[in-house]
């Protein structure tokens, strides 16, 4: 391959790479744990966008138990997020193939 070939490959490959963080930017996940008394969502770059805590837990008044259900929320939603942004790669990838 001549150079300008492989300058061309790169830009193509960055502007492929571009597209896929855009798409995985809006994915959204939520999680939840203890029957739904705390919910966690993150976006597909694993930010955590929203924290529910239930009137249920709250009124547990259990600092302990909150702590764990909302770090089991995150982490059930982080789950859910990597499973789609997975999921929409590998899409997106084999879009890029078929045009390629």
């Amino acid at each position: 391959m001549n150079p300008f070939e492989l300058m061309k490959a790169m830009g193509s490959i960055q502007s492929q790479m571009k597209t896929i963080k855009e798409e995985l930017q809006k994915i959204t996940a939520t999680g939840s744990a203890g029957a739904g008394l705390a919910e966690a969502t993150v976006n597909g770059d694993f930010t955590v966008q929203k924290i529910t805590i239930s009137d249920a837990a709250m009124s547990m008044n259990d600092k302990g138990t909150l702590e764990v259900l909302i770090a089991s929320a995150v982490n059930d939603a982080i789950a859910k997020a990597k499973e789609a942004t997975e999921a929409r790669s590998r899409e997106i990838l084999q879009n890029i193939e078929r045009r390629g």
